[in-house]
């Protein structure tokens, strides 16, 4: 058994909550991670064996045997170019999921780690975050359930960058969207990509200063963002959190209309020299 946790630090909070949501906490694993290896007998509280369902305090030890740690390492997690018709969870209205496209033929080849594909990686993989079917870009996958955690937590703080080409329609022009309703098919979209139209000649400041603070989705103030022009005719946005078809219904709120959208880069972690429609492995060593 490996000490996974102690009293130490947290003896000022004495509430109590399940075990898998305390190990979650503690960032060993997932919650459903968590309740694989109680239910293997791979977990003790206080030295005893832990049933489903333990309620713990942050006081109790909790120890995760090795045998779990040894299965936690073999999960990975994979970075795939994402291109448009791919639907980034389960198929849906006949659209193919994204981890369809994970299969040796489009690994890429300049792949700098040295991981190898075998089926049993498809098991359990799954998005941490998602990207609409007609936006583009860097996608996450995995087994992992920290590395889940970690990026679509609700206590995540890791921020997302995006190429979002737009057009200027004027406040009131662009109808405001339920966040459930279908936009217009967007284009692809790329860094150098030529500019035709200089919208950011005739949007006006105070709207962009809107786009980086001030506007609310859902009845609810939106997180500050940055948001700046990449050129005359693409903004860049990074924001800390992920609502639905959110840069989409902020550009509406200020009378822009998006036409093309990338994800170019999670935390550290960058989309880079990644061709469309190919994945490579999270390099030991690289975090987001």
């Amino acid at each position: 058994m490996v000490p996974a946790t102690s009293a130490a630090g947290t003896a000022g909070n004495s509430g109590t909550s399940r075990l898998n949501k305390r190990m979650a906490e503690l960032g060993l694993c997932s919650r459903r991670e968590a309740d694989e290896w109680i239910a293997q007998g791979w977990v003790k509280v206080n030295g005893e064996v832990a049933p489903m369902g333990l309620q713990v305090t942050p006081l109790d030890r909790i120890d995760v045997d090795k045998v779990a740690q040894g299965f936690q390492e073999q999960r990975v997690t994979i970075l795939l170019h994402k291109p448009m018709g791919y639907v980034s969870g389960q198929a849906e209205d006949g659209h193919t999921p994204a981890v369809a496209l994970i299969n040796p033929l489009t690994h890429w080849r300049d792949d700098p780690s040295r991981n190898r594909f075998s089926p049993p990686q498809l098991r359990g993989l799954a998005p941490a975050g998602r990207l609409d079917i007609d936006s583009v870009g860097l996608l996450v996958l995995t087994q992992d359930g920290r590395v889940a955690r970690q990026l679509i937590g609700e206590d995540s703080t890791v921020d997302k960058e995006y190429l979002v080409r737009v057009v200027y329609q004027a406040p009131g022009q662009a109808a405001p969207r339920h966040p459930s309703e279908r936009s217009a098919p967007l284009q692809e979209i790329d860094e150098r990509d030529p500019v035709s139209t200089n919208v950011q000649a005739v949007f006006p400041p105070e709207l962009l200063e809107r786009l980086r603070h001030g506007l609310s989705l859902d009845g609810e103030p939106l997180k500050p963002a940055k948001v700046d022009w990449q050129n005359p005719e693409q903004l860049r946005f990074v924001l800390t959190e992920g609502k639905k078809r959110q840069i989409r219904r902020m550009c509406e709120l200020v009378g822009l209309k998006v036409v093309g959208l990338k994800r170019i880069r999670i935390g550290r972690v960058t989309l880079g020299n990644l061709p469309v429609g190919q994945w490579r492995y999270l390099a030991p060593g690289e975090r987001f």
